[in-house]
């Protein structure tokens, strides 16, 4: 396993294996140093490659990759074909690698407690809120109960800054997200128009989603891609910017 990525701290089963991607390593330069794996971010598509060859080292396959729109629809990964667009995907073949890439937005990694299932999910403030970790948790079919769930790296609570619209259609969904915002002294707390700003806490909103399902085993969570500027990619912070990746899969040669 590279250096340059990382195991995901959670107690899923051992066939199950997953990994978490940094902007450490690989041959991209400028505003996407160094091992972006985004194909759609103005990159150099033969370094964006390269990269994609030197993750592909420590899989099973290639990973399924997905032209991500913040919506909910979900795939299933070992049915797909090119590129789909959706938002999440899940695999019960072994071997099938589901990929999801972020700069800021939300990564989730699924599994069940017998590691017969896995899924990932791309959940920014507007996936969140259209239901895409509720489209997951669905189309897994799995007891939310036996389900474990990983929250990868986020902008974090300190830095997300939205506006009151974004606040109004979570708490509308369920009034408890009032406790994921606190009024931001970060910046200006009120614009031109008056309309207040407020830093939101990503990680609890999908604690909260994650919980109305049944699903309470939750791990991860608490590391802020705004300010980690070294380990990962920020698209709140730099605008221009490369992505990094969120994969699980079922290892084969297991019997469960």
């Amino acid at each position: 396993m590279s250096e340059n990525w990382f195991v995901p701290d959670w107690p899923a089963p051992a066939n199950v294996r997953a990994l978490q991607t940094t902007r450490l390593g690989g041959v991209s330069g400028g505003s996407c140093a160094a091992l972006n794996l985004g194909d759609h971010v103005g990159d150099d598509p033969a370094a964006v490659a390269r990269n994609r060859a030197l993750l592909r080292v420590g899989l099973p396959a290639d990973p399924v990759w997905l032209k991500q729109v913040h919506g909910n629809v979900v795939i299933d990964a070992g049915q797909a074909a090119g590129v789909p667009e959706a938002d999440a995907a899940f695999a019960k073949k072994a071997g099938t690698v589901c990929a999801v890439m972020t700069a800021d937005c939300l990564p989730l990694l699924l599994c069940d407690e017998a590691g017969t299932m896995v899924a990932a999910a791309h959940a920014g403030w507007r996936g969140l809120a259209g239901g895409v970790i509720e489209a997951t948790v669905r189309a897994m079919d799995i007891a939310p109960e036996k389900l474990l769930v990983w929250l990868g790296p986020a902008i974090g609570p300190q830095e997300f800054e939205v506006g009151e619209e974004v606040r109004q259609v979570f708490m509308a969904h369920d009034p408890a997200a009032v406790e994921a915002f606190v009024v931001s002294p970060l910046r200006t707390q009120h614009s031109a128009l008056g309309t207040s700003k407020w830093l939101a806490d990503i990680y609890l909103l999908a604690r909260q989603r994650l919980a109305l399902m049944g699903v309470t085993r939750v791990y991860g969570g608490g590391m802020c891609t705004y300010r980690d500027q070294e380990r990962f990619y920020s698209y709140r912070r730099d605008g221009a910017t490369g992505r990094m990746t969120s994969l699980i899969w079922l290892e084969t040669g297991y019997s469960v």
